[in-house]
């Protein structure tokens, strides 16, 4: 939200709304929900390719000599020994071991990092990024309004990069960046995604926005390419078994708590904020495991939401934190967490309490869905 309170607009505003996309309030930006059918383009981005406009999210760039030094003491990860060119999933936390954000952090140079913060998180991000800065010979730098960021995702997504860049995509590992042109543009060409499919992201400047989605949808015209909302990036995401801030991770949560324990590198060098409480729940997961976060798949035809209580035997066993129709797999499916002994993919007698209903649903280890290499 921007400090007048008006929802944020992201540079290719005017195309969503020529595009006719139905628009919503997402953490204080004004964003396309769905363009058409959110089933459609959920099937496009599985079977073909989708564009998206992620320019919500929060970018911050650390640089300096200590910059590798404060983001080991910031995050929970082992982020110094992240190569040049290369990208880490990691999480930021607070000292009592709270989850702020999961992030992803881009090493771009020797001293040069890009931290990728949830956009309903990036001004918490930045100000603890910024507190904990104190005693390093490093830069904390709010770089939101720097960049624009397009996704492209789907199985035609390489191909149609292609067309569009001499940069090399094949060496392009899953979880690398690499700086490039793309249709004349300058870019961060990223192999990320949250969509359980192949994938790039591409951060370039808002000014260059609009003509890179322009020449990314010519590109995409021949192979089924279709712009996507956050709509269906949500159902993608919880196809994958991908979590999201606010659902399947909150400040109430450690990363063992969450299932993510092995995000946190003890072995690190040195301090960093939320070690010893953090080494205390990974102890106690250890003797007393936590709820165990599963994948649930309908029986019928009612969809579970976020809030809703699991039940077995008249007791309450644990809480969706996610909910929707799965495109993919043609029935309801739901994260949720559980307790243990009710863990096990196939465990029977599950159900969910919907609206005083306990409707009843099939256990299953997460991903819903992974694609085929």
């Amino acid at each position: 939200m921007s400090s007048t309170g008006e929802l944020r607009h992201t540079a290719l505003d005017a195309l969503h709304r020529s595009l006719g996309a139905t628009m919503t309030d997402f953490a204080g930006w004004d964003m396309p929900l769905r363009y058409g059918s959110e089933r459609d383009e959920h099937i496009a981005v599985r079977t073909k390719a989708g564009l998206f406009d992620l320019s919500h999210m929060g970018e911050i760039t650390v640089t300096g000599p200590q910059a590798a030094a404060l983001l080991d003491f910031a995050l929970v990860g082992n982020i110094g020994g992240v190569k040049p060119g290369r990208a880490r999933y990691t999480m930021i936390c607070r000292a009592d071991g709270g989850i702020l954000d999961d992030l992803i952090v881009y090493r771009l140079g020797e001293t040069e990092y890009m931290v990728v913060a949830n956009a309903s998180n990036a001004q918490v991000v930045l100000d603890a990024l910024t507190e904990r800065a104190a005693g390093f010979d490093a830069e904390v730098r709010d770089d939101r309004d720097a960049y624009a960021l397009l996704a492209v995702q789907g199985p035609q997504s390489p191909g149609i990069l292609k067309s569009l860049t001499d940069a090399d995509l094949d060496g392009l590992k899953y979880y690398a960046g690499l700086p490039g042109t793309v249709a004349g543009v300058p870019a961060l060409i990223a192999r990320t995604g949250y969509t359980g499919e192949d994938g790039f992201e591409l951060f370039v400047k808002p000014e260059h926005a609009v003509e890179l989605w322009q020449a990314l949808t010519k590109a995409g015209e021949g192979v089924g390419l279709v712009p996507c909302g956050l709509s269906c990036r949500d159902t993608l995401r919880l196809e994958a078994g991908m979590p999201l801030y606010g659902h399947e991770l909150t400040a109430s949560l450690t990363p063992f708590d969450a299932g993510l324990g092995r995000v946190v590198k003890f072995e690190k060098e040195g301090d960093f904020v939320g070690r010893e409480t953090l080494r205390e729940a990974a102890a106690r997961a250890e003797s007393r495991p936590p709820r165990v976060l599963v994948g649930l798949v309908a029986e019928g035809r009612r969809v579970p939401r976020a809030g809703y209580a699991v039940v077995a035997g008249g007791e309450v066993i644990g809480e969706v934190t996610s909910g929707a129709p799965s495109p993919t797999l043609g029935k309801p499916i739901a994260m949720a967490y559980v307790d243990p002994a009710h863990a096990t993919p196939g465990t029977s007698g599950v159900g969910v309490d919907i609206r005083g209903s306990h409707e009843p649903y099939e256990v299953v280890a997460l991903p819903f869905y992974k694609r085929q290499k």
